[in-house]
């Protein structure tokens, strides 16, 4: 058994001459539907992407008022034949040109990671391709090395609508890791903040996600008028809570509320500064966090002398006053910050391509395509270390954070 696998991979790492021109068969297929996008694409061994192919729910859920898991389900079944077919057709590559198929696994709703996993299933057994599974938070973290000469090992700040940590990437999966989501995402505390303020009646954001439509609205508001306490202030890890902050904005919306004598439902006067204030908040928490595991990872050589480098990916990475609090934070300890082109920060396809090819250029975790897999909604990455984390007590300096809003 051991032999037919290692004669099986040998065949897919040579470079052939098809169909007239040469080409190396080192081509990733890559699928993702671990929440409410259906993406392809197809990428080299350089990380040249060759096609790609994305179909978003965003709409669909908008109208709901969220993501139902059924109805994405559904959505990716109707749409991921396609998807890939299209990919395919903008590549230029046949099934049998391919190297592998990678596809995310984990973590993820579990009816959404069900119809990649199924529909990835049934087209390596078909084509008799190699399967390479995909740890969700994996392909983000390592998407920017398409992009830039970046060596392990780096840090990562991880941020979605579904999840939050940090962690140090030594390897291609070889994670450490510092801090994670003690309950729900900062992307999730978002869209929820949005909601319960309406935004999906404002006539700026109808079209916006919960986290678009705050950040658009903070451009135009005070966050000084609204005072929320950064969470965890008291506890030195590097760990991530926001639900006691959505409890927080909540009772503030309330208050406003009842100040302007309107019910649920109806915009207040004063939601851009709503707006301003959750968003700095939100920021604020995760940079004191990310702060902590920069002088953790200092004090324990965790990251290069030369040039260390935090990476910051996910949907949430997008938000561009985030991304300026955490300018602040690596220019105060000396780190460079790396952040994938928004196109890549949201779930796409491209992302998974390049974990699976990044995983097939040093061999780890490539499957037979007879191979039985199973989806994981819940997968932490790599070794927790955050008990250590919390132990060393790191205490933090104080760091002005001036910035205006409307970057």
């Amino acid at each position: 058994m051991f032999r037919t696998k290692v004669d099986f991979l040998q065949r897919f790492i040579r470079c052939k001459h098809t169909s007239g021109r040469p080409f190396c068969s080192r081509l990733v297929l890559g699928i993702e539907t671990s929440c409410d996008e259906t993406g392809a694409a197809v990428l080299d061994e350089t990380g040249s992407i060759l096609g790609e192919c994305l179909h978003s729910q965003k709409e669909e859920h908008l109208r709901t008022g969220g993501i139902i898991p059924t109805v994405a389900q559904q959505l990716h079944r109707d749409n991921i034949e396609r998807v890939v077919r299209e990919t395919l057709e903008k590549s230029s590559v046949t099934p049998s040109q391919l190297s592998a198929v990678a596809t995310t696994v984990k973590p993820g709703l579990a009816l959404s990671l069900s119809v990649g996993l199924e529909f990835s299933l049934r087209f390596v057994r078909q084509h008799n391709r190699l399967f390479i599974p995909i740890h969700h938070m994996e392909a983000h973290a390592l998407t920017v090395r398409m992009l830039h000469p970046l060596s392990f090992p780096f840090l990562v700040l991880l941020v979605s609508g579904g999840h939050s940590l940090l962690a140090v990437a030594r390897g291609v999966d070889d994670f450490l890791l510092l801090g994670h989501a003690l309950d729900e995402a900062p992307g999730d505390t978002l869209d929820k903040v949005a909601r319960r303020l309406s935004l999906s009646k404002h006539p700026q954001c109808c079209t916006l996600s919960g986290g678009q439509a705050i950040e658009l609205l903070a451009k135009d508001g005070d966050r000084k008028r609204f005072y929320f306490t950064t969470p965890m202030g008291q506890t030195p890890d590097c760990c991530f809570s926001f639900s006691g902050l959505r409890n927080q904005i909540t009772m503030t919306i309330k208050k406003q509320e009842a100040e302007e004598g309107v019910g649920e439902g109806t915009l207040l006067s004063c939601v851009n500064d709503l707006a301003a204030a959750t968003q700095h908040t939100v920021a604020s928490h995760l940079a004191k966090r990310t702060h902590r595991a920069i002088l953790f990872c200092k004090a324990n050589s965790l990251l290069p002398a030369d040039n260390p480098t935090l990476v910051l990916s996910g949907g949430v990475a997008s938000n561009r006053y985030i991304r300026k609090v955490l300018t602040i934070i690596t220019e105060w300890t000396g780190l460079s910050l790396l952040c994938p082109p928004v196109k890549l920060c949201t779930d796409n396809g491209v992302m998974v391509a390049w974990n699976g090819v990044e995983r097939l250029r040093e061999g780890r975790g490539i499957l037979l395509p007879n191979q039985d897999v199973r989806y994981e909604p819940k997968a932490p990455l790599g070794v927790d270390i955050s008990a250590e984390v919390r132990a060393a007590a790191i205490r933090l300096p104080r760091v002005r954070m001036k910035i205006q809003n409307n970057i």
